[in-house]
């Protein structure tokens, strides 16, 4: 009789292990859906109603499109070290309504000098310093493969041949252009520019730049009166 009793019990057990081990892989699956949930997000600028996706890439959360402030706007052939300005690729005027009209704007957002790009993003958010560029930089594995995982795949906006974008971290890098040193805008469909936080010197301040034909995200020091993009870490 207690053979025969231990011979019930002993599947009865195995059974009891086995729910409760896909119980708790259920919750593992679910808790791994709500974190993924958590990555990616939206906030809303209230200075001007526009909504951007955010992202969250190792520790930190990025908004996962260009800045789009636009207070005021001037065109290529206005600039200075030291007084903010800003600009939409391929707009030569200063109606804010017609350049925030454009499709460059819509899809690339602002370029900033440097001085209107450390007081551009929103209050619980701020330009990320160089090093905070680094630290996502490194996280992806270093500046020779991070510009691919965050570069938008194809070539809808990146032109041909969009070396090694994967986009996996949902950064959504776009090749929004720059305005360089002679007043020319530069590079749409090409390269991307942001700055960062971070002085080189009195007339250069550090930024992160990539191209469509490799996956780097290079580190130099650019003139704080070109244009570049935004991209805001929250604080």
């Amino acid at each position: 009789m207690k053979t025969k009793t231990r011979f019930l019990i002993y599947p009865l057990l195995i059974i009891g292990v086995f729910l409760v081990f896909a119980s708790s892989c259920e919750k593992e699956k679910e808790k791994e859906k709500e974190e993924e949930k958590e990555d990616i997000g939206s906030f809303t600028d209230t200075r001007d109603g526009n909504i951007y996706k955010t992202v969250k890439i190792g520790n930190q959360i990025w908004m996962a499109e260009n800045l789009r402030y636009l207070p005021s706007v001037v065109g290529p052939e206005t600039y200075s070290f030291t007084i903010p300005y800003y600009y939409v690729y391929g707009y030569n005027g200063t109606d804010v309504n017609a350049a925030k009209k454009t499709a460059n704007y819509t899809t690339y957002g602002v370029l900033y000098n440097w001085t209107a790009a450390c007081s551009s993003c929103p209050s619980g958010w701020h330009l990320p310093t160089d090093a905070e560029w680094t630290e996502l930089t490194d996280y992806l594995g270093g500046d020779s493969v991070a510009g691919g995982k965050l570069k938008e795949t194809d070539t809808t906006h990146w032109k041909s041949p969009n070396t090694g974008a994967t986009n996996e971290t949902g950064f959504t890098a776009l090749p929004g252009g720059s305005l360089i040193n002679n007043g020319t805008f530069f590079h749409i469909g090409i390269g991307a520019h942001w700055w960062s936080a971070t002085e080189n010197s009195a007339n250069y301040a550090w930024s992160r730049d990539m191209s469509s034909s490799n996956s780097v995200l290079y580190n130099w020091y650019e003139f704080k009166r070109g244009g570049f993009s935004v991209r805001c870490v929250k604080d």
